[in-house]
């Protein structure tokens, strides 16, 4: 018989919410299961794939939307999905439960659209660590052939779009930690982020976001 631990929530006390910012394939995922499976308390899981399936077709990919202002006309849409997919992580925190969300943000449209610091704003006072999840290109375009068969263009030169993901998805650059998965395993990326959690020093990598000017 599967003998299950129950926990009793504080709703006094706002959960945790962890965000691990990076592109496809830097391992954001991998590092989001070990959290929910190895952290104490309850850790729900948001990000860009459990988004995307509730997504209708009409308007994939959603906010998974690669840079590069391919589909202009998805991008009010995709505003508010990221408003909407914010508004919940906060709703979720504030019934106490822990939240590690994998996203992949960027400013690559065809028009600003200033999403990062926007949903910086919706989460002002909750215990937000922003994590910046790094990855050379070179083991990037290594996991897609791996996972996808999709490697090198025919030139030998990395795809736009994923050099685009690469560029863009780590501006401003401001995180509370930054861990480097080619060089980490997902455990041990979470043994940091773990630390930093119990670190006496509160976050900050959102508070300076959500300060940034809409120039």
């Amino acid at each position: 018989m599967l003998r299950r631990n129950l926990i009793l929530l504080r709703v006094d006390k706002p959960g945790k919410i962890i965000i691990l910012n990076g592109t496809p394939r830097s391992g954001k995922s991998s590092i989001a299961s070990v959290i929910q499976k190895t952290f104490e308390g309850v850790w729900m899981n948001f990000g860009v794939d459990q988004f995307m399936q509730m997504t209708p077709e009409q308007f994939q990919p959603g906010i998974g939307l690669r840079p590069g202002g391919e589909l202009p006309e998805l991008e009010p849409t995709i505003k508010i999905m990221y408003r909407a997919m914010y508004e919940a992580i906060a709703q979720f925190s504030r019934q106490g439960l822990n939240v590690v969300v994998d996203v992949g943000h960027h400013e690559g449209y065809s028009v600003p659209l200033r999403i990062l610091p926007d949903c910086a704003r919706i989460l002002d006072g909750l215990p937000v660590l922003f994590i910046g999840v790094r990855c050379p290109i070179e083991v990037i375009m290594e996991r897609r052939i791996k996972t996808w068969n999709v490697g090198y263009d025919d030139d030998f030169k990395v795809p736009k779009p994923v050099a685009l993901w690469q560029k863009l998805v780590h501006i401003p650059g401001i995180y509370d930690i930054e861990v480097d998965t080619s060089v980490l395993s997902p455990e041990e990326c979470a043994k940091l982020i773990s630390q930093r959690l119990e670190d006496e020093q509160p976050p900050s990598a959102f508070q300076l976001i959500k300060d940034i000017e809409n120039e």
